[in-house]
């Protein structure tokens, strides 16, 4: 290959950020200090993640750095394959979001990770870990890059902050998060705008009722009642099931509408802060799924307007 991928153009450059490090329970453990970059030279790509663990409890043996990571990277807007030796697997890139699921023998976990870019200088990173098919634990945070030596310092204290800040709606104003958002296919190939708004109005200080709207490229419209228990949540129909974890700021959810479609995806509140008040930036990524089979990919961003 002579020139990069446009994804690899995008994330070109190296990003900063202060992720942090939840169990398996969703309990906050520690951060993770990492100055990734992804490089291509000569017709070559190859990634580069340099940090280390603060904390991490139980979980720090096991995710400590003993030396920065390097992994080669097959340059693709199809699939970009990760060739090791520090991470073997793939990605598949969806416009300004990847979807990469690789596996770590230096972690010695399975890794689900995905990045989802806004506008120039931020990504919106998760890593979900697992040992097979069990939730070993999660990193999630925002990165940013091209930033002035004073701007990264407040975005580090930020992240430091807010990292281990819990997801919770707002629980008495009512209002929605509403924003344009961009789907595609499961070919990979952009489909159209869809405007998205989910609309609450809250029960209790535990329960607040959804209802979520997609109209442009794709047209759904579904009401649940949501329900918080901790980290853990669930959405009680009428018109949807299903339930979700969260990770700090990150909700990860699966909803089963009354057809044939399931939605998995994740939430995360860009601006929550420690104290009661929620987010009013929130970064969204949906799997939509027809069956078990992939339909496409909703990703984009959301502001909250109170009602």
């Amino acid at each position: 290959m002579t020139s990069p991928s446009e994804w690899q153009q995008r994330i070109a450059g190296e990003w900063h950020g202060r992720p942090s490090l939840f169990d398996a329970d969703g309990t906050w453990r520690g951060y993770e200090d990492i100055r990734r970059s992804s490089v291509f030279a000569d017709g070559v790509t190859t990634y580069y993640m340099d940090g280390g663990l603060e904390g991490g409890g139980p979980l720090a043996g096991r995710f400590r750095l003993g030396a920065p990571f390097a992994f080669g990277v097959v340059d693709s807007d199809a699939d970009r394959v990760y060739t090791g030796p520090d991470f073997f697997g793939t990605g598949q890139p969806y416009g300004t979001f990847v979807d990469a699921h690789y596996y770590g023998p230096g972690w010695q976990v399975d890794l689900n990770t995905w990045n989802q870019v806004l506008g120039d200088d931020t990504q919106v990173y998760s890593s979900m870990l697992y040992q097979g098919p069990a939730v070993v634990g999660c990193f999630n945070g925002v990165y940013k890059r091209g930033v002035s030596d004073a701007s990264l310092r407040e975005h580090l204290a930020a992240e430091t902050r807010n990292g281990p800040v819990p997801y919770i709606l707002p629980t008495k104003q009512a209002g929605a998060y509403s924003g344009r958002c961009e789907l595609w296919g499961a070919d990979q190939k952009l489909i159209g705008p869809v405007d998205v708004t989910i609309a609450l109005t809250p029960i209790d200080l535990l329960r607040t009722r959804l209802t979520v709207t997609w109209s442009g490229a794709l047209d759904r419209s579904y009401t649940v009642d949501w329900r918080r228990d901790g980290f853990r949540s669930f959405y009680e129909g009428p018109e949807a099931w299903g339930n979700a974890i969260a990770f700090g700021r990150a909700n990860y959810a699966t909803v089963h509408c009354t057809d044939v479609v399931k939605i998995t995806g994740r939430e995360f509140m860009l601006d929550a802060t420690p104290g009661m008040g929620a987010g009013t930036e929130l970064a969204v990524a949906y799997r939509i799924h027809n069956g078990a089979t992939l339909a496409g990919i909703l990703h984009g961003s959301l502001t909250w307007i109170s009602a």
